[in-house]
Parts: structure tokens; C-alpha cells; sequence
């Protein structure tokens, strides 16, 4: 951020750096997996794709999320990239409370990773590794299996809001 914008350089204020960071818009994604025979979850917007030899990708958590540890547990971690149309799933799977997927159209794979209907892609991943980064943890995930619908747009996270791509 340059001085003329009207923030010193190196200005770190938390309220600050989060209104900065929450001007890179991101896609959304759930993560899900069978965890002692139910569905466990919940969302990120910090899935980023990491290597295509070998097939890695990555997403951020933070220290004092309840969800992942959990998760880790899992062989297998089903990664949903979600439509335009599943905002209320995103705030069902982000909310507190056991029931975050009454009501959601979901399936498992034969390795319990758990995938939600209707996402524009999805990725069936293991835990590669974990490294800590801040108050945050970094889960690096290999790929075992993917897929796509181009005809599905994906749902977007800017400026703290949910958006959609224009023509959606």
C-alpha cells in the first residue's frame, strides 16, 4: 500500500491489515470429511492450489479452530469449491453448533472424504502435512482425485462479503 493511499507502509493494525487482506477477492470452499461416522466441516476462502507434481494444494486455519482438529484425523478430506448458489451452505458450514449439514445435499467417497452437491469443483485430499504460521496453520493437502463443472461459476468472498462473477 503506497503513502499516497493514506497508510504508512509497515502500518500493521490489525483492523487495518484485515480490511487490507479482505480486498483480495477469494473463492470459498467447504471441507469435509466422515470423522467417527458423521459428517464433520466447515469453510475456508484461504484454498489455494499449490503444485501440479505433485498434485498439492493448501488452505489456512487458525490455531483456535475447534473443526480442524478434527478433521486431521481423517484419512481422507473432501475440499468443495462452492456455486454461486451456496452462500447459505458457506454460513451453515462457518456457523457454531453440530448441525451443520441439516439440510445439505452431501455424499462421501470411498476414502470418507465428504463432498457437497452442487460445488463447481472438488478435490479428494489427504493431509500432507501442517505447518504453523501466526496465529494460523497451514494444512498442506494431497490430491488423490478432482473433478469440474465449468457450467457451475463459483461463489466469491471480497471485502468481507459474499459475491458472486458478473453474468452470474
Amino acid at each position: 500500500m503506497s503513502a499516497e493511499a493514506g497508510l504508512a507502509v509497515g502500518a500493521f493494525d490489525p483492523i487495518a491489515l484485515r480490511r487490507v487482506f479482505a480486498a483480495f477477492p477469494t473463492g470459498v470452499t467447504a471441507l469435509a470429511a466422515l470423522v467417527d461416522g458423521e459428517p464433520v466441516g466447515m469453510t475456508a476462502s484461504s484454498f489455494v492450489p499449490v503444485s501440479l507434481d505433485p498434485p498439492l494444494v493448501s488452505f489456512c486455519t487458525a490455531l483456535t479452530s475447534t473443526t480442524w482438529p478434527r478433521l486431521r484425523r481423517a484419512a481422507r478430506l473432501g475440499i468443495s469449491v462452492l456455486s454461486g448458489s451456496q452462500e447459505g451452505a458457506s454460513r451453515q458450514l462457518a456457523s457454531p453448533g453440530a448441525e451443520r449439514f441439516a439440510g445439505l445435499a452431501w455424499y462421501g467417497t470411498p476414502g470418507d472424504a465428504v463432498l457437497l452437491s452442487g460445488a463447481s469443483a472438488w478435490f479428494d485430499c489427504s493431509t500432507e502435512r501442517e505447518i504453523g504460521a501466526g496465529d494460523h496453520r497451514i494444512a498442506l493437502l494431497r490430491v488423490h482425485a478432482m473433478g469440474v463443472d465449468p457450467q457451475v461459476p463459483p461463489l466469491v468472498f471480497h471485502g468481507s462479503r459474499y459475491r458472486r462473477l458478473a453474468g452470474q
